[in-house]
């Protein structure tokens, strides 16, 4: 199949007409939102769309090339576990108030189940994991207690209802470490083989901007 297409390429490829292949001369590009989402590792994620509003600038989803290379490097296999909770924080926190509450699991698990559970059913998970992970009884989980919770998941994860609330950390192995997203660039490909939330990504590398594509 010959070499994979670095990330720039396949930025480049969502929307030719905007990104040029040298990027240098037009840095604050953004690929829309539809365009993102409609990619083979997000169409099918039911969290797509907080997926993009978490890692674009503005909130909307339309995204720069540091905004791409930061969503896929936070979702490498590669990434600190801590790194990949507090993005996961991000995700699940719907309002932006910098908490998880009751209304945010709600839509958590609404989505993460596709609507298939019936309110009451919502409204016990919910229930179940902030009386697990509430550490200070607040009613909301702060990023502290859902850290902590991620911490002791081998012992809290024992309900099937319950791991659905942490299904967006799938495949979360790597040890702790305090790295940001942004160190993650120019490192080796398998950097950014593992796509969003219960998705599958294809491999890629990171090329400067404005190189010829290989033939």
């Amino acid at each position: 199949m010959g070499s994979h297409r670095g990330l720039f390429y396949r930025y480049q490829d969502l929307a030719p007409q905007l990104v040029p292949l040298d990027y240098t001369s037009c840095p604050d590009v953004k690929v829309p939102y539809e365009l993102i989402g409609s990619m083979p590792e997000l169409k099918d994620n039911p969290f797509r769309q907080r997926i993009a509003q978490v890692f674009s600038d503005d909130g909307d989803g339309h995204m720069t090339l540091d905004n791409f290379l930061d969503m896929f490097s936070v979702m490498s296999e590669m990434a600190p576990r801590d790194l990949k909770a507090y993005y996961a924080f991000k995700i699940y926190d719907f309002n932006d108030d910098g908490y998880i509450c009751a209304w945010d699991l709600e839509q958590t698990v609404t989505k993460l189940t596709r609507g298939e559970l019936s309110a009451e059913e919502v409204s016990l998970v919910c229930e179940k994991v902030l009386g697990e992970a509430d550490g200070d009884h607040d009613g909301r989980l702060s990023l502290e207690d859902f850290q902590n919770m991620i911490l002791r998941a081998p012992d809290f994860l024992s309900g099937q209802r319950v791991q659905l609330c942490l299904a967006v950390l799938g495949g979360i192995k790597a040890p702790t470490g305090g790295l940001r997203a942004s160190e993650y660039r120019g490192r080796p490909a398998t950097c950014f083989c593992t796509s969003p939330p219960s998705t599958s990504a294809s491999e890629g590398t990171v090329e400067k901007p404005g190189q010829r594509r290989p033939a």
